[in-house]
This record gives structure tokens, sequence and C-alpha cells, in this order.
């Protein structure tokens, strides 16, 4: 199979779909891999590192897509990069569909396979392409919380682990899946006052046993979250229902209660928010107010620690890769329950009912669409 790792557009995107090793074992399979050029600057891998694993540099992105029969990506394709899609082409990378009606609808035009890290799903519902980004996302979303409480950035002035005889400033995390645990590790690590509310009572218990007393544990009721939000000086949204749009648990009504200088971090961004409040904004220009508590809702927030979050994330999606290069599509989606949950888009056909759901289209089994457009 010829493999395509095209430069990331996004802005401020520095992680790349690739790193060498990954194009090495690649490579070890008979498989050829093309990089367009500078796409491992941002998180320091040179073109060379890339040449000496096997790859071919190509000098760009039209280049990569007109030659790859899969396009190993991290973040969604931009409307700049739609017209070079193929009909057939593999796209393997962050989808995040739900709540990109334009997107969809395009990758359905073009009857590409779209295949989305974060709906590969284990039978027991854990998201193994998203836990790696998900606890880059949840641990800096408290040290950006704690950033923007400055009082210099507009914040509040107050610092989340207090000094002695000083109240510790108090963070309410919404969502105790990884990237709630994630933000909750940072933020009593830190000293600060932490609850975490979730509708998982199983959950909440073993984030309870995690932490003991550190932590404040509380069921999703409107009554809870309207009060933990309230009494917060920093707000971590942190809510997933796979494929999904993330609901909006936090209202317009909860935020405008909160006090002057406040932060609210809504790490579900790319599913949609779950703040009311919330729109997308980019780390060039992050923030925004409403009632004047600061908003910062960034979509790809672990792309600004491009390496970490690069080689963490491709020590998972390698796996996957291989798979889909090895074998024959249908056999590897066949083989591999967590990997046909990735399915999105089979060509022209949306393959994900959460998906379908959140842009009101029509869902069709992957197995169905298999048989009806075959491969």
């Amino acid at each position: 199979m010829k493999i395509g790792v095209p430069k990331e557009i996004k802005i401020d995107e520095y992680r790349v779909g690739l790193v060498p090793a990954g194009v090495a074992d690649l490579k070890e399979f008979g498989h050829e891999v093309y990089v367009e050029q500078s796409a491992g600057i941002g998180c320091r891998i040179k073109d060379e590192e890339f040449a000496n694993a096997g790859a071919m540099i190509l000098d760009s992105a039209g280049k990569i897509y007109e030659i790859a029969d899969m396009i190993i990506k991290v973040k969604e394709p931009l409307p700049q990069e739609y017209d070079l899609l193929k009909e057939t082409q593999i796209i393997y990378a962050y989808l995040h569909l739900a709540p990109s009606v334009e997107l969809t609808q395009v990758l359905l035009r073009k009857k590409v396979i779209a295949v989305a890290y974060e709906t590969i799903q284990l039978s027991n519902g854990a998201l193994p392409l998203l836990v790696p980004m998900s606890e880059v996302a949840g641990k800096m979303g408290v040290q950006i919380g704690a950033h923007f409480l400055e009082i210099n950035q507009g914040g509040r002035g107050v610092l989340l682990g207090g000094v002695p005889g000083v109240s510790r400033g108090r963070v309410t995390i919404i969502g105790g899946g990884t990237a709630g645990n994630a933000s909750a590790m940072v933020a009593s690590g830190m000293g600060a006052d932490v609850t975490i509310v979730d509708s998982d009572q199983r959950r909440l218990s073993y984030l309870d046993d995690i932490y003991g007393p550190r932590v404040t544990t509380l069921i999703s009721n409107k009554q809870n979250i309207q009060q933990a939000i309230k009494a917060a000086h920093l707000v971590i949204g942190a809510v997933l229902i796979p494929g999904a749009r993330a609901p909006k648990i936090v209202t317009r009504d909860m935020i405008s209660q909160m006090q002057a200088g406040t932060v609210v971090v809504d790490i579900s961004i790319d599913q949609g928010g779950c703040f009311e409040t919330s729109k997308p904004t980019s780390h060039r220009n992050p923030t925004y107010l409403v009632d004047e508590v600061i908003h910062y809702c960034v979509p790809n927030i672990p792309g600004i620690v491009a390496r970490t979050s690069t080689y963490a994330l491709t020590n998972l999606t390698l796996p996957y890769a291989l798979k889909l290069a090895n074998m024959r599509f249908k056999d590897a989606v066949r083989s591999d329950p967590a990997l046909a949950r990735g399915v999105n888009c089979y060509k022209g056909l949306l393959t994900h009912e959460n998906v379908a759901r959140g842009v009101n289209r029509e869902y069709v089994p992957l197995e169905t669409a298999m048989e009806e457009k075959g491969r």
C-alpha cells in the first residue's frame, strides 16, 4: 500500500501523523511511505530522519494525496484539502464529524473511507486512540486555566494551590473520564480544592478510591452542577459520548452566576463543546469573554506540546495503521470490531450511528455498506 503523511495545516497544529519508527515498521511489511516536506518540523523531527527510515519526501500536500492509498493525519481535513481527497482513499485521523456537517458531507461526496481515531472502541467501551490526547488535554487544561486566572491575563488573580492563611483555588471538573481524571491529577497535585462531577456512580467510586479526601465527587444533576460551577474559579469541561456531539451540560445561566475573572476550559470543544457558551477558538486567539468569564475553547490543545503528543499518539495509532495496510480493508475491520467502530464513512455512506445522529443523516451499518459498495 502507498501511505501518505501530509503536513498538518490547522492553526498552530505542530503534531505529525507518523514518526520515523512507524515509517520503518510499514516499510518492513513492504509498504511505500510518502511524507510531505517539513511535516515533522513542529515536533522537531527532521526530513532526514523520515528519509533514513525509508520514507520518500515530497514537496507538496497535493503530491501526497495524489499518490496515497491511505492518508495518515492527526487532525481532520480542512477546506484547503477537500479537493485533494480521492474516491476510496482511506483517511485515518481524528475527524470529530458529529458537530461538522460540512466535513461529513465532503467525505460522503468524495466517497472516501474515513476511519476516525476517536471512535475506535474496544468491547469494554474504552477509546484507546483518544486516551493519550485526552490525558494531554486534561493535564494541559489545568495549566492553561491557572495561567488565565492570573490578573494580567484578565483573570481573578487566584493561585490554585493557595498559600498558608489563604483559601485554595477551587476547580470543578465536569466529566470524570480520562481527560477529567488527568485534570484532577494535576489540579489536586497543585493543591487546589477539586470537585469532579460525573453521571456514572461507579466511575465516581473509582475516582474516590484514587484521590480520597483530596477530591470531592458529585453525581451529575442540575443542582450539583450549578452549585459546583458557581463556587469555582476554574471549570474544566471534559464530557464525551463516543462519536456524538457533546451534550450542553453547562448552561448560559450557570456561566452568568460565576464570578468575574473566573475561567472555563472546554476540552469537549472538538465534539461541539459541553458549555452552552462555547465556540471554537485557536492557539493564536484562544479566549473570549461571556459575562466576564474567560472562555478557552481551543480544539487542538495537545498541538502545542507536539513532540510529547505525537509520540504518545503514534504509539497507539500505528498498530491499526499496520492492520489497514497489511490486510484487505474488509478483512481488517471484520477481524477487529474495535477498528470497525472507527469507520465513520464508507464510499458515500455514513457508518457510525452517533455521527449520523449528530449530522442528521441516514445511518448504514458498516457490514451493509461493504456488501452494497464492495471493496
